[in-house]
């Protein structure tokens, strides 16, 4: 091993925005801001998701590869459709399928909970 996963750090033009929104579709609190750099995680010493302010970062136009989707979240749910109707009300947009964008434009799937992972908490 040479190093251990830290954050998946995604640019937005609105971190705090982007980390309120993976905030609670993950269930986890933002345990930094400083502004510029906004962490979600499960607790300050534990890696996450991290937002860093990209002034005039262009949205992905999935699936039109005129602008890349840059990165993806698959985010593992009981309940695909009722998982998706609680993202649109916090601002996410329906792409297709399974597919949606945060609202800053980044895809992420929703997916099935897989057998092998423990039930999740419906809180």
């Amino acid at each position: 091993m040479i190093g251990r996963r830290h954050h998946l750090v995604i640019d937005a033009a609105d971190p705090q925005a982007a980390a309120a929104f993976w905030s609670v579709v993950l269930g986890e609190p933002v345990t930094y801001d400083d502004g510029d750099f906004v962490v979600v995680s499960a607790n300050d010493e534990t890696s996450g998701m991290a937002f860093q302010r990209a002034l005039g970062q262009p949205a992905p136009t999935w699936p039109d590869p005129s602008v890349p989707q840059q990165m993806h979240v698959d985010v593992m749910v009981e309940d695909v459709a009722a998982a998706g109707a609680r993202v649109i009300d916090l601002g996410a947009r329906h792409l297709q399928d399974d597919v949606y964008a945060d609202p800053a434009g980044h895809p992420f799937c929703l997916i099935r909970r897989p057998r092998w992972a423990p039930p999740l908490d419906p809180g």
